[in-house]
């Protein structure tokens, strides 16, 4: 896990989030929109708070 974690331009939905997240920990995406569904619908919206905080820090990835 050498590189950085970033938002994925070819992988999005919403935001890029999730896809970033499966690029950077080499799983399939996904499993991260699952977690967020199930984060959002068992902690009383807590994960849009958490998704959109990501959205917001994490980068997009430099253009070469």
């Amino acid at each position: 896990m050498g590189e950085k974690l970033y938002l994925s331009d070819q992988d999005k939905k919403i935001g890029g989030v999730c896809g970033g997240l499966g690029e950077f920990f080499d799983k399939d995406s996904t499993l991260f929109r699952i977690l967020f569904i199930l984060l959002i619908l068992f902690s009383f919206g807590v994960g849009v708070i958490a998704y959109i905080a990501m959205w917001l820090v994490i980068p997009r990835r430099p253009q070469p």
